[in-house]
């Protein structure tokens, strides 16, 4: 039987920020994940500078091997409507690829690894848990995102009833001939919203590499809406002929639009799996990141006793970092409107160029 004082399951940000904690500290941390690293992840993929400093991540290190795409502008708009860019002084995010992001981090934690293990089932012993039946811990942190196991263990309905947003994305290589008609500048990803704000669609390009997706509070109709969406963009000579048509879905819970229990006795939850998606946008990689390093600062507190008291504090961190959650059903105005209403608080030029009609600001509830 396998032993270590912290079982991480799921490699992404969240669980590799808390690794990598523990491990400063001297715990044996052992990461758990069901794909093989690097892998494939469904994200427009860009870091804000706060994330970067709470990785504490060397950036003219990272960038001399991988993708590292300074932000200076947005280009933000309806789709099949009006649209403005808007340049910012300074650099104000980064565009990461996932595949090299996530497998980067978890190397660096210093944690040991199992890759390409599920985790098939959790038992009680004593002040132990024995996962699948061959590795001893006192704590489990579940890290896998939307459809954690264990979440699921702490009984989240997982694919049920929660209000999920869920997204379609693709990420690949362009070839030169794409390069060289794709509209997409690297310094400038692009937002477009729906209509409806119940979601917004992406394009964003990374050196040679080109994101593009949607994502929506309801999955009615994504396929079809993406497609429009796509030639849309292809119409306006945003995007290239001729784009890869193998689209990969996921999931996600924005911070108060659902409840799952974050705690329970010798058990955590980290970032998807805990639904920590600013409601404003969708971004999950910071709150990913913080809440994985204020779940190892609550372990390292509780100095080995994991009873649910004790992990009190982790559930006082996230509140005083995210705010009070509303009560589920009552999450108010869409993600996508909050995006757009911050939008246009912010910048008035956008307002006064983007054609938004007063039907439409005052059905979404958009005054000005």
């Amino acid at each position: 039987m396998e032993t270590c004082d912290a079982l991480i399951v799921g490699g992404g940000p969240a669980g590799s920020s808390c690794a990598r904690q523990l491990r400063q500290y001297g715990m044996d941390v052992l990461v758990m994940d069901k794909a093989l690293f690097p892998r494939e992840k469904v994200c427009a993929g860009w870091i804000t500078p706060a994330v970067v400093e709470a990785l504490q991540l060397d950036t003219q290190d990272y960038a001399l091997q991988h993708v590292f795409q300074p932000i200076t502008a947005f280009r933000t708009g309806l789709i099949e409507g009006g649209n403005v860019e808007t340049r910012y002084p300074t650099t104000v995010s980064y565009g990461i690829r996932r595949y090299e992001f996530d497998d980067y981090l978890l190397r660096r934690s210093g944690a040991r690894l199992q890759l390409g293990q599920a985790l098939k089932s959790i038992q009680r012993n004593g002040n132990q848990f024995i996962v699948n039946d061959a590795v001893s811990t006192p704590l489990i942190i579940g890290a896998g995102g939307h459809f954690c196991p264990v979440a699921r263990f702490m009984g989240a309905q997982l694919g049920g009833s929660e209000p999920a947003i869920t997204a379609k994305e693709i990420e690949f290589k362009m070839s030169l001939e794409q390069s060289s008609v794709c509209g997409v500048q690297g310094d400038t990803p692009e937002l477009y919203f729906c209509r409806d704000m119940k979601g917004y669609g992406w394009c964003f390009r990374k050196g040679d590499y080109l994101n593009i997706g949607l994502g929506r509070e309801d999955n009615h109709l994504l396929s079809e809406q993406l497609e429009r969406f796509c030639e849309y963009l292809k119409e306006r000579g945003r995007i290239p002929m001729g784009i890869p048509d193998r689209f990969h879905g996921h999931a996600y819970l924005l911070y108060g639009h659902s409840v799952r229990n974050q705690i329970d006795d010798g058990m955590l939850l980290v970032g998807d799996a805990a639904g920590l998606a600013y409601p404003q946008s969708g971004e999950g990689i910071r709150p990913a990141v913080e809440s994985g390093l204020m779940a190892a600062a609550t372990i390292l507190e509780a100095q080995g006793d994991y009873r649910r008291q004790q992990l009190m504090p982790y559930s006082s961190r996230l509140l005083a970092r995210f705010g009070a959650a509303p009560a589920p059903g009552n999450a108010g105005q869409s993600f996508a409107g909050k995006l757009l209403a911050g939008l246009l608080l912010k910048n008035k030029w956008f307002t006064r160029h983007v054609v938004l009609d007063r039907w439409f600001l005052h059905t979404h509830q958009l005054a000005i």
